[in-house]
């Protein structure tokens, strides 16, 4: 599915040069669960940058499917990014001023879904994640947990192949970030791809592997108890 061959990102800060990403290689699979891991600074974030698309990197190749991402135009990037990746921040990113149903439906709206289609999917979507109950309540009314489950179900709107999830349960206590993680798990058994960032050793041990990252470099790749 993705192919990451001496990725590098540097960035010119005055006549100093810094080296967010040195040479990463990996691959992801259809239906691998990853986890991204290291120290703060070591280059997670910027990884899943742009694996998402988000950024672009300094050096090396990025093939996804096959194709070669820097062949691949700006709005071909972000029609691949709306359809076929799902993103789930630790802040959760949902807008204050629209409601459960409303958020999720968003995505939907820019990949020319029908009104009606987007609503009902919405819907189920926040019914598989368990808040069949909280449709037209806004981010401000539920929990923290809530509005991350808010976020899993806008991220599955389009369908999305893989999952790109930041530190999905870092701004949780530990009893809903277990919720999210399970979430995350059950999403991986029906098929969806994952990549997880996260500082969380328990966490990243129950993925399929663990991606070691240090100073912009894979230091360890370790298989995680799911494989």
């Amino acid at each position: 599915m993705i192919e990451l061959v001496n990725i590098e990102k540097h960035y010119d800060l005055g006549e100093m040069k810094v080296k967010a990403l040195d040479g990463i290689s990996l691959t992801i699979n259809r239906g691998d669960f990853v986890a991204v891991m290291g120290p703060s600074g070591s280059g997670k974030s910027t990884l899943m940058n742009i694996v998402g698309l988000l950024d672009s990197s300094t050096g090396g190749t990025y093939k996804l499917e096959g194709y070669e991402i820097h062949d691949l135009s700006d709005k071909e990037q972000a029609r691949i990014r709306n359809r076929h990746f799902g993103f789930i921040f630790q802040s959760f990113n949902l807008f204050p001023e629209l409601n459960a149903l409303e958020n999720v439906m968003l995505p939907m709206g820019y990949a020319g879904v029908s009104p009606t289609e987007r609503k009902n999917r919405a819907a189920e979507l926040l019914d598989q994640v368990g808040l069949s109950h909280r449709l037209y309540h806004y981010p401000t009314m539920m929990s923290g947990g809530e509005q991350q489950r808010v976020a899993i179900a806008r991220a599955l709107s389009n369908r999305p192949d893989l999952i790109i999830a930041d530190e999905p349960t870092g701004n949780l206590p530990s009893d809903k970030g277990k919720e999210i993680l399970d979430t995350l798990i059950n999403l991986n058994r029906e098929g969806v791809t994952i990549m997880m960032v996260t500082h969380n050793d328990d966490q990243g041990a129950l993925a399929h592997r663990q991606i070691h990252i240090r100073d912009g470099k894979v230091a360890q790749v370790r298989e995680g108890a799911l494989k």
